[in-house]
């Protein structure tokens, strides 16, 4: 992840990638043009880096030359093409390839057009090293394309964002979601999980995402979701993973512009942890970290006896369940503990002590973050 202006950008394309596809540009082009000198016109600033590699790996003779052409302002690409240095060869009866870094509207395109119209060339050709179809908007032939991309913003290898990133030798492409922080928050029963998340969402301005609340939210209300995970529960099934998935990225994106998330009940699986991760991924974010609550077993005895005077909850009354639920905890955790410590992203947090002292210390761990 690299951080240009105000912006986050992810790596979307390799400088091994983009060689190779100049390598299959190359041979496409030499093939094509055959003896002939071509004349090959870099669009600047953009097409810098690309032209210089792309004349480097043509096998034969050639002439190239450059303008430049202003489009850009910040994010967008504007209506407005000026011509900042224009052509100054006679290119009469020569095969002109222009050596694009990126189209996306097209609006280049049209000015481009536009110029050649008078010279008298034999023969205009464009190829594009990244081209958008989802942005392209104009009908002129695209005669080499390198690789098709989604319609994001994208720097390096010569594409800018406000004047930096254009010295990258590999592509990176915006993240849209520009900082958050997503927390799986774990702990045995009664570490005091559910009290702790209460203090952090408040505190960091976060969504606090309960699985069992979700479940009976979307159960009680008959969501097609929440249907499909009773019929399996009316079986004696357990709930697939992707339904659960499914529930979750519909709470996410209710609350798109959140600060982050707290994920409390899930992943329990390694194979949810990757479904999550791919989730958040899908969201242009990440899970920071995983943060457990660590607190000795004859205390979380102890402390559930104690609310399941009150709480009404059967399992909160037997201690044989007390102990049974604690262990398979820790059997389900000893396995996430690995999954997110070999990311450098598990966090032990001792659980003992006063609500303040406890979600003190949770806090120094997120403040690092």
């Amino acid at each position: 992840m690299i951080k240009l202006h105000d912006k986050y950008f992810k790596p979307f394309v390799s400088a091994k990638e983009i060689d190779n596809v100049l390598e299959r540009l190359v041979n496409e082009i030499a093939k094509d043009v055959g003896d002939e000198i071509p004349v090959f016109i870099g669009i600047l600033n953009g097409s810098f880096m690309l032209t210089s590699d792309f004349v480097k790996k043509y096998p034969k003779p050639c002439e190239v030359t450059f303008i430049k052409l202003a489009s850009y302002e910040g994010l967008k690409s504007t209506e407005d093409i000026q011509r900042l240095i224009g052509i100054t060869q006679d290119l009469t009866d020569r095969t002109v390839i222009i050596l694009e870094d990126i189209i996306d509207t097209g609006n280049t395109l049209k000015e481009v057009h536009r110029i050649f119209k008078n010279e008298k060339v034999k023969s205009l050709k464009i190829a594009t090293l990244f081209y958008k179809p989802e942005a392209y908007k104009k009908d002129f032939k695209l005669h080499y394309v390198g690789i098709e991309i989604p319609d994001k913003f994208i720097v390096g290898y010569g594409l800018d964002y406000d004047g930096l990133g254009r010295n990258l030798p590999e592509v990176y492409q915006i993240k849209e979601t520009q900082h958050m922080t997503n927390l799986v928050l774990f702990g045995p029963p009664g570490a005091g999980k559910g009290t702790q998340a209460e203090f952090l969402k408040e505190k960091y301005n976060l969504v606090h995402i309960s699985t069992g609340d979700v479940f009976r939210f979307n159960m009680k209300n008959e969501t097609a979701l929440g249907t499909l995970a009773k019929s399996y529960i009316e079986k004696g099934q357990l709930v697939p993973d992707q339904v659960t998935i499914d529930m979750l990225n519909a709470e996410v994106e209710k609350n798109a512009q959140a600060n982050g998330f707290i994920f409390d009940g899930f992943p329990r699986t390694n194979a949810q942890a990757q479904a999550l991760d791919k989730l958040m991924d899908s969201k242009d974010s990440q899970i920071n970290a995983m943060i457990a609550l660590e607190v000795d077993d004859e205390v979380l005895v102890k402390r559930l006896l104690e609310r399941g005077k009150t709480s009404g909850r059967k399992d909160d009354a037997d201690e044989t369940v007390i102990r049974n639920r604690i262990k398979v905890y820790y059997d389900e955790t000893a396995i996430l503990k690995d999954y997110f410590a070999a990311q450098d992203k598990y966090f032990g947090v001792d659980g003992v002590g006063s609500i303040e002292d406890i979600t003190e210390r949770l806090s120094a761990v997120i403040n690092k973050l």
